[in-house]
């Protein structure tokens, strides 16, 4: 349970990262007249590392409901 406890905060924290990330190539954008290359592609780790945990969360709760019906079966 700890191990989801994790996975989770560590998506909340990258979602804030991200949006961090976004907000300054643009304004990095916006500001120069014609920014470096690495600026445009700078949210895309974070943003790599949010599907990653994304989609265990979105998983998650699947793979715990099988889990339960075969412990409920075995039980029977």
């Amino acid at each position: 349970m700890r191990w989801n406890k994790w996975v989770r905060q560590t998506h909340r924290w990258l979602s804030v990262a991200f949006t961090v990330t976004v907000v300054a190539a643009t304004v990095a954008v916006l500001t120069q007249a014609e920014p470096a290359a690495w600026v445009y592609y700078l949210p895309l780790l974070p943003l790599f590392l949010l599907l990653g945990t994304g989609l265990y969360l979105f998983v998650l709760p699947y793979v715990t409901r099988g889990r339960a019906r075969r412990g409920a079966a075995r039980a029977s």
